[in-house]
């Protein structure tokens, strides 16, 4: 009997954590059903080139999330952040990297100062983050006088629109791409079979081991299909090679680091995590300071791919990121969440704009698709959670 109770909760779980996969799949199928283009080279190109930054943003935000935090700014702090490099670079003449730099700091400064008010005076997230949200917005404003800077050009600009193609050379596609994506694919199976072995010794339920393999075949299949597809436009670009360090860092951060290990705690049991000796008011002063620090990653790749800065940029970026967190799996109430889950999420809401653009669909009925699934994607959360609580 326990063996068996053993395969239904792998089983359940898996299917829990697969379910996010599932219907990122089927929302692909549909849209590639429905518009013969949206899956051709360039609108795929086009996606990673568009979405990027909100997928930046969604690292970040996980992290506050699982916290039991939330943070209001992030979009106002782009702005800001974009606005900062704008005034370095265009106004002032200045190269590309201190444009880079000037944001940079301004954005772990930021940070920094919400993160003392949540941390250290007590203040709930939500007030200083919304404080935080009118405050950088109308330091935009200042910062670029109520117009609009550009272009950047030069080696700024190519930070979200330049490729990486051509090394390699290639008939009719980028040779280079594929290499990458290859060796991708492989460290991907590596560490799914290491990771496999570890639940062995430690007794842990796995799948069987065919299953183990047709994951990884499925997975390497659509990965170097992808890659493919960006072989055949214009190669890898910088942004996407940008996104991929970040989520390999954080994946690292989160799930093998004493910090990574704190985070969840403060979120899972706040009582508890202080009894356990966390610190729990430097743990919650880094979170905010790491995501101020992405925020201007995400405004230097948003100046970047529109070439100038906006007083308006960055407008609702915030309900973005924190729906791609809650629809890839992060807890309303903390404690859950992976930054895998919420690259998922960032992507099927991207796939959705995406495909809904291409359609013709109205901004509009687009908002109110958004606003379904995210509430879906909250309450099949609740749902296990109750389901769970009644075993």
């Amino acid at each position: 009997m326990t063996g068996i109770a053993d395969v239904r909760e792998l089983v359940t779980r898996n299917l829990r954590q697969s379910g996010i996969f599932i219907a990122f799949i089927a929302i692909v199928v549909l849209f590639s059903l429905l518009n013969p283009n949206f899956l051709s080279p360039g609108n795929l190109t086009n996606i990673v080139l568009q979405y990027s930054y909100i997928l930046i943003l969604a690292i970040g935000m996980v992290i506050v999330i699982i916290a039991g935090h939330i943070d209001l700014s992030v979009g106002s702090l782009v702005a800001l952040t974009g606005a900062v490099s704008a005034t370095v670079v265009i106004a002032n003449g200045n190269p590309w990297w201190m444009g880079v730099l000037a944001a940079m700091v301004v954005g772990l400064l930021a940070g920094a100062w919400q993160g003392f008010w949540v941390a250290f005076v007590g203040i709930p997230a939500f007030i200083v983050t919304l404080a935080g949200m009118l405050v950088f917005r109308g330091l935009t404003y200042e910062v670029l006088d109520n117009i609009s800077l550009s272009p950047f050009g030069g080696s700024y600009y190519l930070i979200a629109n330049g490729f990486q193609n051509g090394l390699f050379g290639g008939p009719g596609y980028d040779v280079f791409t594929l290499v990458v994506f290859a060796i991708a694919v492989v460290g991907y199976a590596i560490s799914q079979f290491r990771a496999r072995q570890a639940k062995i010794a430690y007794q842990q339920a796995v799948e069987a081991f065919p299953l183990f393999i047709l994951k990884i075949v499925l997975v390497a299949a659509v990965v170097m299909w992808f890659a493919y597809q960006l072989a055949q436009s214009r190669g890898l670009p910088n942004v996407l090679i940008l996104l991929a360090a970040l989520i390999l860092i954080y994946t690292l951060v989160t799930q093998k680091t004493v910090f990574g290990r704190h985070v969840y705690a403060i979120g899972g049991n706040l009582s508890a995590a202080q009894l356990s000796g966390v610190k729990v008011r430097k743990v919650n002063f880094f979170i905010f300071v790491n995501i101020g620090f992405l925020a201007s990653i995400a405004g230097i790749v948003y100046s970047s791919r529109s070439n100038g800065a906006q007083p308006g940029a960055g407008n609702m970026f915030e309900l973005d990121a924190i729906a791609a967190c809650f629809i890839g799996g992060a807890a309303v109430t903390g404690g859950v969440g992976r930054v895998t889950g919420a690259m998922i999420g960032g992507l099927i809401m991207a796939v959705m704009s995406n495909g809904m653009q291409l359609m013709g669909v109205d901004q509009s009925a687009q908002q109110v698709v958004k606003g379904l699934v995210l509430l879906l994607a909250v309450a099949f959360d609740v749902y296990n959670k109750r389901r769970a609580g009644t075993r």
